[in-house]
């Protein structure tokens, strides 16, 4: 052990004045706990991010395609593309759009009703790691395939249908039948006949005369039809039922029965959505598209459209968003809500690495090279999310490494303690030859001892702190953080760098007192001292 080394370890633990120890000893104390605070808030802090990027990941995928029409049916052609790109391990379309889920007399509104293909959903996303009930089977009912278009464009709906101008030669004529149409027929032909023979304007009329039908114009009845007033048995007062319901055979209820129940396609719910509709697993949900009224679509009027599912499954993401407001079906199921026909709201793919997500975006983009489409990797889809959570913890690091900074100031304190103390044995000691540098050796590594003392128990204790919260989990309110319990992530990497960063400090802390020390004349030292 070396000259300055020797000397250091000697002015720590000086038994002359015990205010110099007990100072070192605090100067340690300080560099401790704020290590051991800066690593927790590091961790918790990273256990945030990499808590929220689980959940997220977990019902979402890596990379999506979208288009900036609405009309994505070529999406397989796409998928094909995509498969092709390094770094892509799976593939799979989707379906999304805000709905209304009932059951009995619960009603959840702005669900959104994801439909994705039961098959090349698993190679995607990790959806069946997350179900706590049930399973993925049933999702697709057998013999299912996409629902027919019904609506080719929105401008399709906005034009007129086509007619025959006054020009243009008389349309074909349709075929009349029924009562109407006869009638129709017979008015058309009495005013014919009425413009042919009208009266002139002088001739009188009588008002009080009944109008009799022409000859020949009365409108064949069929056999048995009432004729002139008839007035019901008990006249027209009517009692209208207290409930109104409606036969089976007009308004057949999907939900009758369990075996009815059993032939109905899949879905899954969330664990929070499970507990605010009191559903549980084979229970029947109704599912509304949100359209209010009617919609003109392909010259007819369409109903909002609702549909009865089936529950196979509850999934916990840990995630009250989507525990609460993103429910699962087939593809083919959540597409006969709309009028596109096999049409999709996107292409979503898992890649290998998801740190390098962006890279496989940016090849996903060079292999379509169309700018119809455009893509979103998993951190520009939740990029105000993840923003939050890399600026909270920067500013949170920053705001703990000043109480480093501040038990660095403890340390330059006890230094000049120590060498104001020493003083006349450091005259002696240059006097019989000591080296400057040797003495500016001896207060760094003075310094640098608190720092790996300090460094040491400051991540020692941080440790254990972040091992009880992880045993325990402080628990947190899901509708406030999303998430159940205090999240921590405890990195090598980053307790490393606490450590070399509170070191470094300590270092930084005793230049200027080594400095002092250094160039302390020894008359002078001698001559204050008598």
């Amino acid at each position: 052990m070396g000259f300055p080394v020797t000397l250091a370890l000697r002015y720590m633990r000086s038994k002359k004045q015990a205010s110099v120890s007990v100072g070192t000893l605090f100067a340690i104390l300080g560099v401790a706990l704020g290590v051991a605070a800066l690593a927790t808030v590091i961790s918790v802090t990273g256990g945030f991010r990499s808590e929220f990027r689980e959940k997220v990941l977990g019902v979402n995928a890596h990379v999506l395609v979208l288009k900036y029409s609405s009309d994505f049916q070529e999406y397989r052609k796409v998928m094909d593309i995509v498969k092709k790109v390094p770094g892509v391990i799976g593939v799979a379309p989707f379906v999304i759009n805000p709905m209304m889920v009932t059951h009995g007399e619960h009603t959840a509104t702005g669900v959104l009703l994801k439909g994705i293909d039961p098959v090349a959903a698993e190679r995607v996303l990790d959806l069946p790691r997350h179900i706590v009930k049930g399973n993925m089977k049933g999702l697709r009912v057998e013999g299912s395939k996409p629902p027919e278009r019904r609506r080719a464009s929105v401008l399709e709906d906005a034009l007129p249908p086509p007619s025959s101008s006054l020009g243009d030669a008389p349309a074909k004529k349709q075929k009349s039948g029924g009562f109407l149409s006869d009638l129709e027929r017979m008015v058309h032909e009495q005013s014919l006949d009425a413009d042919a023979g009208a009266p002139s304007p002088d001739a009188a009329v009588s008002v009080d005369a009944p109008a009799k039908p022409a000859a020949g114009l009365e409108p064949d009845l069929p056999p048995g039809a009432p004729v002139g007033s008839i007035e019901p048995k008990n006249g027209f007062a009517v009692a209208l039922p207290d409930v109104d319901v409606l036969p089976a055979d007009i308004d057949p209820d999907p939900c009758r029965s369990p075996e009815a129940i059993e032939k109905l396609p899949g879905i899954i719910i969330g664990a929070t959505l499970a507990r605010n509709l009191s559903a549980k697993l084979g229970d029947c949900l109704q599912v509304t598209s949100p359209t209010i009224g009617f919609v003109y679509a392909r010259g007819a009027m369409h109903a909002p459209v609702a549909k009865q599912f089936r529950v196979t499954a509850i999934f916990d993401a840990g995630f009250d968003q989507y525990d609460s407001k993103l429910v699962y079906t087939d593809l083919y199921e959540s597409q006969a809500f709309y009028d596109s026909g096999d049409s999709v709201t996107g292409v979503e793919m898992k890649v290998a690495d998801i740190d390098r997500a962006r890279e496989v975006k940016e090849r996903v983009d060079e292999a379509l090279a169309n700018g119809v489409y455009h893509t979103l990797d998993w951190e520009e889809l939740n990029h105000g999310l993840f923003t939050a959570l890399r600026i909270q913890q920067i500013l949170m690091s920053l705001v703990l490494a000043l109480i480093i900074v501040v038990a660095a100031f403890t340390v330059i304190a006890t230094l000049i303690m120590v060498v104001l103390d020493k003083k006349r044995e450091i005259a002696v000691l240059k006097a019989m030859g000591a080296r400057n540098t040797a003495l500016l050796r001896t207060f760094l590594y003075q310094g640098g001892i608190i720092g790996l003392a300090g460094a040491a128990a400051g991540l020692g204790l941080g440790y254990v702190i972040c091992k009880l919260l992880n045993v325990y989990g402080l628990p947190l309110d899901p509708k406030v953080y999303f998430i159940s319990k205090l999240p921590v992530l405890m990195r090598a990497s980053d307790f490393a760098w606490v450590g070399v960063f509170a070191v470094l400090v300590c270092l930084v802390a005793t230049v200027w007192p080594a400095q002092y020390a250094a160039r302390l004349r020894p008359a002078e030292a001698f001559r204050e001292n008598r």
